[in-house]
């Protein structure tokens, strides 16, 4: 039961993704569980969110954790090619999804920009760097994102046909045109290239800060630490996201007909399931940011 298109002479198949969504979800769910509640009980219990940081942190581990949450009932899907639980669950498993993969990209953003501020402008930044400015960031970042995820969801997201039920497929040339590509140029520019820029611009001004002989003494941190935050954050970040939304980009065009071209149309039908795969990895790599942090 894959997703067959046929444009004249065009042809595609993606049915091989059930299988690996089946998979990969089954192993993000085990992992991600156990990962991100463990992180989330040292931010409540043991850091109590005393930094600006751990708000951030206990942030993206709620995002991951509500994604995660979800993933039984796309296991189930995935592996039966059946949605069983109606239009209501297909929306709110849609819109976590979303929710997590642009909330992860927000807050890893807001933990970079942070980092910034403390190290680039360490006196100047005390004011703005408070627990009450990192709550109501925090607050944005969730209504921004979802919003995002809320408006992709709007219309039904279910396909009954006479064998099964679809959840987040199938859609008609028609919405994609009228509706889901505009939607998904908005999620890309806003909860991709922007932060995307952000964090890279962070990065490259902490690194040539940090090669300034008086920074660590006002700073009081040690460098090589701060170096494997850098590396840690910037690979997540480019290794799970930049490939996803890249062909996340092709895949709309294509699917509204912006783009008509069958190979191009084959590479994004291939790549998207492969792509999305590694971006949901990130529920088990945030963790990581959270050890160097």
């Amino acid at each position: 039961m894959g997703n067959h298109s046929n444009n004249h002479t065009c042809l595609t198949d993606d049915s091989f993704k059930y299988n690996l969504y089946g998979a990969v979800y089954s192993v993000v769910f085990i992992l991600g569980l156990i990962t991100n509640c463990a992180s989330l009980l040292v931010f409540l219990f043991r850091m109590k969110m005393r930094s600006e940081t751990a708000i951030f942190m206990t942030n993206l581990a709620v995002s991951d954790l509500l994604f995660v949450f979800t993933l039984p009932f796309k296991i189930f899907y995935n592996f039966n090619r059946h949605w069983p639980f109606g239009d209501t669950l297909c929306k709110i498993s849609g819109t976590a999804f979303l929710t997590n993969i642009y909330g992860s990209m927000l807050f890893l953003t807001c933990i970079s920009v942070d980092r910034f501020l403390a190290i680039v402008y360490p006196f100047r930044s005390r004011t703005i760097r408070t627990r009450r400015n990192s709550a109501i960031v925090c607050a944005g970042v969730w209504i921004l994102v979802l919003s995002g995820g809320i408006s992709a969801s709007l219309f039904s997201t279910t396909n009954v046909s006479n064998t099964s039920t679809t959840c987040f497929e199938g859609f008609s040339k028609r919405i994609w045109k009228t509706y889901l590509s505009k939607i998904t140029i908005f999620i890309e520019v806003v909860g991709f290239i922007i932060p995307l820029l952000l964090n890279l611009t962070c990065s490259l001004l902490v690194l040539r800060t940090l090669r300034k002989p008086a920074t660590l003494s006002q700073i009081g941190t040690n460098k090589e630490k701060v170096l494997k935050m850098i590396i840690v954050h910037v690979a997540i970040f480019v290794v799970c996201f930049v490939p996803y939304n890249s062909i996340l980009f092709l895949y709309a065009l294509v699917r509204s007909q912006a783009i008509a071209n069958c190979s191009l149309e084959r590479f994004a039908r291939t790549m998207y399931p492969i792509t999305l795969c590694i971006a949901t990895l990130n529920c088990c790599f945030d963790p990581f940011i959270y050890y160097f942090t």
